[in-house]
């Protein structure tokens, strides 16, 4: 995926560090994931999800709480109110640039936070809303805090550790996380939800997300991530997680840039990737990219694997069409197709008149053996009589028409 850094101010002055993922294609809509607690825009977590989310035409947003990663600010001090500060001044962000409403996800108490940012920003902003082991109840979080919280309450800070990370906090912090009533915010969020937690979650037991959920309005939705750890340090579950939103979000995110299907033939339209470019056929849509070899981001076909595909599709379709017409016991075919830019080395042709000549090399296999030589020898004649393979062995003529 294309990525681009970003810089966001918050309120209070300092800069909030981001990465946005952007589509290689057009872009349909956008969305902002918020980190699970004391994680940075790194975590497995974030980075899958805001790509597999990039990949369904998403541009989306990964970006560092207060005081983590590279963002500016004292994670002490900041408590669970300034995270949510953080996610308003991000999606505001999002929205200036794309001028939609955007989808926001949250995993372990960045779920919480864009529970309490969506209230905030209102449904005229906020598209739908996606958790992954969110917490009922944010005071929750408290509970992973190693240290002297009492000490902290008399004194106005001190030294703790979180998931072996040393920080130092403040007594705000504790303070404003705290005073979080999610509960109560939960019956007044009317948006579309979308709640994933694992019944194994040894740090934010599934009984928090049976509370959300039941506290949420409809449309609602619950997805299990059995067998997932509480950070989804398993790539398949992360990856499982990030396809799940990815699908679901779909549903409500609105269509940011209209895709033009044709009535015939195929439109193909600059995307936003270095070579990424969007296909739209009558009924289908897809990206053609470059590998990275090339410069590109490999998210798709390139346009010499649409050629190769092209006389590889339309050749086992006609033999298959073929051997049915003739009731023939063919159990199908598995055609290699590969592109040669240099043909001239074997081609008196090309010798004579020093011209470069191209060829497209076909190694047709033929599955199953109940077929006889004869019927073999027939198909492979066939073979050379589909559509497309008479099309590039024609003359082809290419007519360009400039619009607009």
């Amino acid at each position: 995926m294309p990525t681009e850094s970003l810089k966001i101010t918050t309120s209070e002055g300092h800069e909030l560090s981001g990465s946005l993922e952007m589509p290689t294609g057009l872009v349909r809509g956008a969305a902002v994931f918020a980190h699970c607690f004391t994680c940075t825009k790194q975590s497995k977590a974030a980075t899958a999800v805001s790509r597999a989310l990039a990949r369904e035409g998403i541009a989306s947003l990964r970006f560092d709480f207060t005081g983590l990663g590279a963002s500016q600010g004292e994670f002490g001090r900041a408590g669970f109110a300034s995270d949510v500060e953080d996610l308003i001044a991000s999606a505001q962000h999002l929205i200036e640039r794309f001028d939609c409403q955007i989808l926001l996800v949250g995993h372990s108490l960045g779920g919480a936070a864009v529970l309490a940012a969506a209230s905030e920003l209102g449904r005229d902003k906020v598209a739908a809303v996606a958790t992954i082991g969110a917490p009922s109840d944010v005071p929750h979080v408290l509970h992973n805090i190693k240290g002297d919280l009492d000490a902290i309450e008399r004194e106005g800070e001190g030294e703790v550790s979180i998931g072996g990370r040393s920080f130092r906090l403040s007594k705000e912090f504790l303070d404003k996380t705290r005073e979080i009533d999610l509960v109560e915010q939960m019956k007044k969020l009317r948006v579309p939800l979308m709640i994933m937690h694992s019944p194994t979650d040894d740090i934010v037991g599934v009984e928090h997300a049976s509370k959300l959920f039941e506290a949420a309005k409809h449309p609602k939705s619950f997805v299990s991530l059995a067998g997932a750890d509480h950070l989804l340090l398993n790539e398949d579950d992360a990856q499982f997680a990030a396809r799940m939103i990815a699908a679901w979000a779909g549903r409500y995110l609105p269509q940011k840039q209209p895709l033009p299907m044709p009535d015939n033939g195929v439109v193909v339209q600059t995307g936003n990737g270095k070579f990424g470019t969007e296909v739209h056929t009558v009924s289908h849509r897809f990206v053609a990219d470059e590998p990275t070899s090339y410069g590109g981001d490999d998210t798709g076909p390139t346009p010499y694997d649409l050629l190769n595909a092209a006389l590889g599709t339309c050749t086992a379709m006609t033999m298959k069409m073929y051997a049915d017409r003739k009731e023939w016991p063919f159990e199908g075919t598995r055609i290699h197709v590969t592109h040669e830019r240099d043909h001239s080395h074997d081609c008196e042709e090309a010798l004579d008149k020093k011209v470069q000549l191209q060829a497209l090399n076909r190694r047709i296999e033929i599955l199953g053996d109940e077929l006889d030589e004869d019927q073999r020898a027939k198909l492979i004649e066939i073979a050379d009589k589909c559509p497309v393979h008479r099309t590039l062995e024609g003359h082809l003529h290419i007519h360009t028409e400039a619009v607009g």
